[in-house]
């Protein structure tokens, strides 16, 4: 079950929400709280005794309230990434469609995922390498930002597989070029090769 906790997309635990609302008061705030320090820390050697510390609580109340530290990191996750749903909710034609795209790329770049977006690259890079414990989630979390583009693009007149192809170009694409705005620092050449890639996006069906 998802639902929004300080306007970003959060995954509730069934079993260990019990009696607790995950939307407000003290689990929702630790939420907040371990996304900002999974992308100050990262998760490779992440260890919930020394986090429980910093985050003013303990280990064994972020089992209480999160279950594992594996299901922890995917909640992390889910709250950190945009809601492209929302972003792409009110797209009506090519020129909507570009906005929205624009403000997605805001959203990753200087927005409120500037810093949270990090925690989405850190478990891409460590799918490969330790599959069993961070390729389902890092699959769930590409399908959960493409997917919602695609009947957007069917909207528009775009024809499977075509759809699919360009939601996930231009997700994928913006994903990538702000990875290499973070390790490279060139701005301005990322800018350009962002615009250029979403007027590729949302160039109208052939």
């Amino acid at each position: 079950m998802y639902r929004s906790v300080h306007g970003w997309t959060v995954r509730r635990t069934d079993r260990y929400s019990q009696g607790v609302d995950s939307g407000t008061g003290r689990r929702a705030e630790l939420l907040k709280q371990a996304v900002d320090y999974l992308a100050t820390h990262g998760i490779a050697d992440l260890s919930l005794a020394p986090m429980g510390e910093a985050l003013g609580t303990s280990k064994r109340m972020l089992l209480y309230y999160f279950g594992t530290r594996e299901n922890l990191i995917t909640e992390a996750i889910a709250a950190s990434r945009p809601d492209v749903a929302e972003l792409f909710r009110s797209v009506h034609d090519e020129e909507s469609l570009a906005a929205a795209a624009h403000a997605l790329w805001h959203a990753i770049t200087r927005g409120r995922q500037q810093r949270p977006i990090h925690i989405l690259f850190q478990v891409l890079a460590l799918a490969p390498t330790q599959p069993e414990r961070y390729l389902t989630v890092a699959r769930e979390a590409i399908t959960a930002m493409v997917d919602p583009l695609v009947p957007v693009y069917r909207k528009l007149g775009y024809a499977e597989p075509d759809a699919a192809a360009r939601a996930s170009l231009l997700i994928s694409g913006l994903r990538g070029l702000c990875l290499d705005r973070i390790v490279t620092g060139d701005e301005e050449r990322i800018e350009i090769a962002a615009r250029a890639l979403i007027a590729t996006a949302v160039a109208p069906p052939a």
